[in-house]
């Protein structure tokens, strides 16, 4: 069982079960970025594993390390290991029928959602622990852009977050503030997930639909 921080908030299990249901898409959107990136080096089907399975959690892994969490995200949800398993197996083949333009749009899609619901899933778990607000933030946007940027490293590729000047963390940042606005408004704890994920999501695509790009 996970060992709740003491002295938090108590979520209302509405709120955990939503949270619990973004998080299974979430997961499984992050390791389809994962399989995209590995066929996208040729990797077999051990890195194809070791790819999705980093991007799908490292994010929540360092910040279960910060907010000294026991046992992991990953060690609790050991189905999404087997399951990412499983599907790595089959991605490679599946993969070869995309064209590398619906490869890019489905990456680019599936890590928009990723971002989203991690980043206020992270917030939320933080706020759980009674962590100020804007570690809070911090937690949130760690825990969407990790994954990431540790599957960009796996592929010896520059990490997207610094490579390309759309906005990403921001869009992250951002949102999880959103969030604890809706939160401190005492808006419908389900629905401030809800909207604050979407609004990171839609940041996100938004960015590549209107070509926005932060200063150099």
């Amino acid at each position: 069982m996970r060992r709740r921080p003491t002295g938090g908030r108590v979520p209302h299990p509405r709120l955990t079960l939503a949270i619990a249901v973004l998080e299974a898409i979430a997961t499984l959107a992050f390791a389809i970025s994962g399989f995209i990136e590995a066929r996208k080096n040729r990797l077999d089907s051990v890195g194809t594993f070791v790819v999705a399975l980093a991007t799908a959690f490292g994010g929540g892994t360092l910040r279960d390390i910060l907010l000294e969490r026991r046992p992991f995200y990953w060690v609790v949800h050991d189905d999404y290991v087997i399951a990412i398993f499983v599907l790595a197996l089959f991605a490679p083949f599946v993969l070869r029928m995309l064209s590398r333009l619906s490869a890019e749009r489905l990456l680019l899609i599936a890590d928009a959602i990723g971002l989203g619901i991690f980043s206020i899933s992270g917030t939320s778990i933080a706020l759980d622990a009674e962590m100020p607000r804007f570690i809070a933030v911090m937690m949130g946007v760690i825990t969407g852009v990790v994954g990431g940027i540790v599957r960009d490293v796996l592929c010896n590729d520059i990490p997207l977050i610094l490579r390309d000047s759309r906005p990403y963390a921001t869009c992250a940042f951002v949102g999880c503030w959103f969030y604890l606005l809706l939160v401190w408004l005492q808006f419908d704890s389900v629905y401030s997930v809800l909207l604050a994920t979407g609004f990171i999501l839609a940041a996100r695509l938004a960015t590549f639909k209107f070509d926005v790009r932060l200063p150099h």
